[in-house]
């Protein structure tokens, strides 16, 4: 009895914009050796709208699978694992010496975890929250807190300790259970798009006349969105359950 070899389907399309995320990551990786650390940090922006381009792309095409999800996750942590983390390094972590390149390995790391977890979770995760922040974001932090310093004229960063605390901080929320949006629910979005084509628009003005200090305030917003929502949930609990024992 002969078995017919089944063969799973490798789609071009959504793994040509992996490959510029790849791309993007690997370049940034080059531009941080040659102290080229503005270029490394736009690089990294740019790899993450190829990041976001290759699941919509696989998602309207219909053409996602199981290859693309692991393609994905490897480009993913060389683009907002690896570049990232040598960027920080070479950028403002060398004065410490181990505790920076300890630092510097940490984010990497946890961004290593950050991606495995979501993988084995993805089939039974919930479809608007991410658990723990995506290591894209706490990438995008890194790169817009770079631009941001070159915006403002500050290129000899020197010996700061809220540097290498961000870059700690930023690997714990990776691998914590702090609950983020994700944006991947979009029916609620799309329900007025009269409103959401306006503040899209408004959106857009708003980077195009800042870019620096726009992107890394939104990157820090959202950075920020999730602990203080968790925060905000216990105390709101905490006191409900005052308010109940009261009651009784």
């Amino acid at each position: 009895m002969a078995f017919k070899k089944i063969q799973r389907p490798i789609y071009v399309l959504p793994n040509i914009f992996t490959t510029g995320n790849l791309f993007c990551g690997f370049y940034s990786i080059i531009a941080s050796l040659n102290g080229d650390f503005k270029i490394a940090a736009i690089a990294i922006i740019v790899a993450n709208i190829f990041d976001v381009a290759d699941g919509r792309v696989a998602r309207i095409t219909n053409t996602t699978s199981k290859f693309g999800l692991e393609y994905d996750s490897l480009c993913d942590l060389v683009s907002f694992g690896l570049a990232p983390s040598l960027l920080i390094y070479t950028w403002a972590l060398v004065p410490y010496g181990k505790y920076g390149w300890v630092g510097s390995f940490l984010f990497t790391a946890c961004g290593a975890l950050r991606l495995a977890r979501f993988n084995v979770m993805v089939a039974v995760s919930e479809k608007s929250r991410f658990t723990g922040l995506p290591i894209p974001a706490a990438a995008s932090m890194i790169a817009t807190l770079v631009l941001l310093m070159f915006e403002v004229g500050k290129f000899e960063i020197g010996k700061n300790i809220i540097l290498l605390i961000s870059v700690y901080t930023l690997s714990f929320l990776m691998v914590s259970n702090v609950r983020y949006f994700s944006f991947k629910d979009t029916k609620s979005l799309t329900q007025k798009p009269f409103k959401l084509l306006f503040f899209f628009t408004l959106a857009i003005l708003i980077v195009v006349l800042e870019p620096e200090i726009t992107l890394f305030s939104l990157m820090l917003i959202y950075t920020l969105s999730g602990p203080l929502e968790g925060l905000y949930h216990k105390i709101f609990r905490r006191s409900s359950i005052v308010r109940d024992n009261k009651d009784i």
